[in-house]
């Protein structure tokens, strides 16, 4: 589960890998190199982009400058 305190809004995450995923976010420079470090297999990379870029569309992620 995800709150943003700004906007009020609640994203419920559903799945372990992907909170796995976004928790890695942090620590790699691009989401790709995320997603090869959790081993996320390449079939299932469709749907968890998706995912992020409704988080990100949601501003629950920000793009790092």
């Amino acid at each position: 589960m995800a709150y943003h305190y700004d906007n009020r809004r609640l994203n419920f995450l559903r799945s372990f890998d992907l909170v796995d995923l976004v928790n890695a976010l942090a620590d790699h420079p691009t989401a790709r190199a995320a997603f090869d470090a959790q081993d996320i297999d390449e079939d299932r990379w469709p749907s968890y982009s998706k995912a992020l870029a409704a988080l990100a569309a949601s501003d629950f992620l920000e793009e790092r400058t």
